[in-house]
């Protein structure tokens, strides 16, 4: 039979299917328990959607709906691997990851995010990662100080 008439794949579909792996941050991978559990959670839809996938019967299609979760699969496992669980803090007197700070721009906004690791950070829900600029001008420092980051003071209005 003619390899016209087979199902193979175009050196085209198969670079569609051999994606790049999702870049892993330099930093340590610090994690708060909850984002231990989040990353945990990932990796199962990630392996989930990836059995899914290999249900399917047309090869190249398998190939397609597979590439998104197996690169996902990979980086969760690699993730949830090099955790690092850190306790909460236990003392609210300085920033330290875990805490949840409020602090006072110069604009006179009042902001509150709690530090968290890179793959838990979302601050529209009120987390930053403990990498972020703001994150790391607010490490170890108490209420009442006032620190610069990207042209702009904040003031430390509360640490929980």
């Amino acid at each position: 039979m003619s390899v016209a008439f087979t199902k193979e794949d175009s050196a085209e579909t198969a670079s569609e299917t051999l994606l790049p792996d999702r870049p892993v941050s330099p930093h340590p991978n610090l994690v708060t328990e909850a984002g231990l559990k989040a990353l945990e959670f990932q990796l199962q839809l990630a392996r989930e959607a990836y059995e899914t996938a290999q249900k399917i019967d047309d090869v190249n299609e398998r190939r397609r709906q597979a590439a998104n979760p197996l690169r996902d699969a990979r980086y969760f496992a690699a993730r949830v691997r090099t955790a690092q669980v850190i306790n909460n803090p236990t003392s609210t007197d300085t920033v330290a990851f875990g805490s949840t700070v409020t602090f006072r721009r110069d604009d006179g906004r009042v902001q509150k995010y709690r530090i968290v690791g890179e793959d838990e950070a979302d601050p529209k829900a009120g987390s930053i990662s403990f990498v972020s600029p703001v994150a790391r001008s607010l490490m170890g420092k108490a209420v009442e100080d006032v620190v610069g980051t990207s042209g702009q003071e904040l003031e430390i209005i509360a640490i929980s």
